[in-house]
């Protein structure tokens, strides 16, 4: 029975272990990264030159600092300086004006008073709130949000038309 040896494990395969087990989701979008732009199916395989790039990519992707704590953020106002919109485009969003003219047409059909001269072609209360949207008399202010929660508060005038 001495001659049976008992398996010895390797210091290399000992540190793989735990820094596959932290890699396994990297590696795993790499693999599907791969393979979305190596596709097979295609009727031109990449060439050496893209296969190049493609890898050259995969250890740009695999170099980068992967964030695992999350540091605490105070939540700041950005100010708006000489009617300058820092964040996000300089016009409305089609989701803001929606979201600007149903709130208006729910206040004006529930009895507010009309910011305007109700126009002759107006037959419903989203017809004066959109009128009043174009004209920008609708005192309202935009709260544009960072996801680190940062935002920046902007007058409707502020806006381009």
């Amino acid at each position: 029975m001495a001659d049976v040896k008992e398996p010895v494990l390797s210091e290399s395969t000992a540190s793989e272990e735990p820094e596959s087990k932290e890699n396994t989701g990297l590696n795993k979008a790499l693999e599907t990264y791969r393979k979305l732009i190596d596709r097979k199916d295609l009727v031109e395989p990449l060439t050496e030159k893209e296969q190049g790039k493609l890898e050259k990519r995969i250890k740009e992707i695999e170099q980068r600092e992967v964030i695992e704590k999350i540091v605490e953020h105070d939540i700041v106002e950005i100010p708006c300086e000489k009617n300058k919109i820092t964040i996000g485009p300089p016009t409305l969003t089609r989701f803001e004006k929606a979201r600007i003219m149903g709130a208006r047409a729910l206040q004006l059909s529930q009895g507010a008073p009309p910011f305007i001269q109700i126009p002759k072609t107006a037959r419903i209360s989203l017809d004066i709130s959109m009128e009043e949207l174009e004209k920008r008399v609708i005192p309202i202010t935009i709260r544009r949000v960072l996801p680190n929660g940062d935002y920046q508060n902007i007058p409707i005038d502020y806006f381009e038309k």
